[in-house]
């Protein structure tokens, strides 16, 4: 109780020093759980990518802005119900999503998708193929007509492989890229590489257009003056796609 009332107060400050600020308030949620793109730091911190990314938007777009995470399975439920007012995760744009919430142009673009494994003879097509719960991954997996096994966390779909229980990963191949470099050989890119999606996107509930409006604009300013690709390259690679 005594945490919730401070987390409360605390809130309540906020919002009192954006509006003094002239500032609107903006909560963006994010999942905290998925390296580069968002992770948490030894403080407990948001941080990677899309905390600069969604920082210097935020400044673009003369708003303040709180960060909140959330595990990735309810992340849009969540949005939807209020609990904060945008996403910023790593969250490919697709058609499906896009009836439910309004997203931003893009903010990577589209990235391919890899699988790894412990060794290079596995069966895709008919082998356990781990993926995270509702990505475009997971999707992309039940179609091909292998065995999905799916994991509320990518971490975990990583020691699915590791621990024998899946006989790959599918996943964002910037994040795969890091596990495969750390494993220290024990992991392997396998198969060619797969396009999916239609790049990153912020989403927005459908009731707040004006919002999403902003930080479009703000992501088209940074495209612009190429600080996005400055930071695509920084965090996502240089071989990663950039605008």
């Amino acid at each position: 109780m005594k945490k919730l009332i401070m987390t409360t107060a605390a809130l309540a400050l906020s919002a009192g020093a954006a509006m003094a600020a002239g500032h609107e308030l903006v909560r963006l949620g994010t999942e905290g759980a998925y390296p580069p793109y968002n992770f948490l730091d030894d403080n407990g911190e948001v941080a990677g990518f899309e905390r600069i990314l969604g920082d210097e938007l935020c400044k673009r777009a003369e708003l303040t802005c709180e960060w909140v995470t959330n595990d990735w399975d309810s992340i849009i439920p969540n949005l939807v119900s209020g609990n904060y007012d945008a996403i910023i995760a790593g969250m490919s744009i697709t058609a499906e999503r896009a009836e439910v919430v309004d997203f931003t142009q893009n903010y990577t673009p589209p990235s391919p998708s890899a699988y790894v494994a412990l060794s290079a003879d596995v069966d895709l097509a008919g082998g356990v193929i781990a993926a995270q719960t509702g990505t475009i991954q997971a999707a992309h997996v039940i179609e091909t007509g292998a065995t999905l096994l799916e994991f509320p966390t990518p971490d975990e779909t990583i020691q699915a492989v590791k621990a024998g229980e899946a006989d790959a990963v599918m996943a964002d191949k910037d994040f795969l890229i890091p596990a495969v470099e750390e494993s220290g050989g024990e992991m392997v890119f396998v198969g060619d590489d797969v396009p999916l999606g239609g790049g990153i996107g912020m989403a927005f509930r459908k009731s707040d257009p004006e919002m999403r409006a902003k930080f479009d604009a703000a992501i088209q300013s940074m495209k612009d003056d190429g600080t996005l690709n400055t930071l695509i390259v920084e965090w996502l690679g240089e071989d990663s796609p950039k605008f």
